[in-house]
């Protein structure tokens, strides 16, 4: 079965959205999903991402579990689980036919998950890298998307490269992470992978 994620990313600009597609692709592709790879569709706006998910999964009559949302939780989860803290926070309401695993989470942030493998971010950037400068707190999921944003660029301001930048490092750093260490640090991560690796595998 393939896999179709409509993903909150790449802005307006065509450029963007081929990075952001070609950033996913690699991070799965590093989870060992090769030959059944999903099909990433960069949406720019969260609303977007929305949007598009839910004309597909009303499209999708026979597969309607190989549908998948993908979007940034912006802030803690709260209530029970996605499809609540998205109506809470987005007033999104939930497709008839959506199912719990039909959504996912970056929580807080695509960001979150670039703080679980600090080793490929320090190769990335190269010199200059600090690495003391990113959050202590091992549970990536409680640090806020402000903390992380200011962290990043306090880490990298000395890299040739230059201090990071959501539109031309975010996705090229995605590519590089190991989603291993990613699934181990953020349980919402991981539960995205093991969707994925079981739809794909029907």
């Amino acid at each position: 079965m393939t896999v179709a994620i409509y993903v909150e990313g790449g802005g307006d600009s065509r450029q963007l959205k081929a990075d952001c597609r070609e950033g996913f692709r690699k991070f799965f592709e590093n989870a060992k999903l090769a030959g059944r790879m999903p099909r990433v569709y960069a949406c720019g706006s969260r609303n977007s991402a929305f949007d598009k998910f839910c004309t597909k999964l009303a499209e999708s009559e026979a597969e309607k579990s190989s549908v998948l949302l993908l979007v940034d939780s912006e802030e803690a989860v709260q209530g029970q689980g996605p499809w609540s803290h998205l109506e809470r926070r987005d007033r999104w309401k939930r497709p008839t036919d959506a199912a719990d695993d039909n959504v996912h989470l970056m929580v807080q942030c695509m960001e979150s998950w670039f703080l679980a493998d600090a080793e490929n971010m320090a190769v990335f950037f190269g010199q200059g890298f600090r690495k003391t400068s990113l959050p202590k707190n091992p549970n990536i999921e409680e640090i806020t998307t402000s903390e992380i944003a200011s962290s990043l660029k306090k880490a990298t301001q000395q890299c040739k490269s230059g201090p990071y930048s959501k539109g031309r490092h975010s996705f090229r750093v995605l590519a590089v992470i190991c989603p291993e260490r990613v699934a181990a640090a953020s349980p919402y991560a991981k539960r995205l992978l093991d969707v994925v690796d079981e739809l794909s595998a029907r």
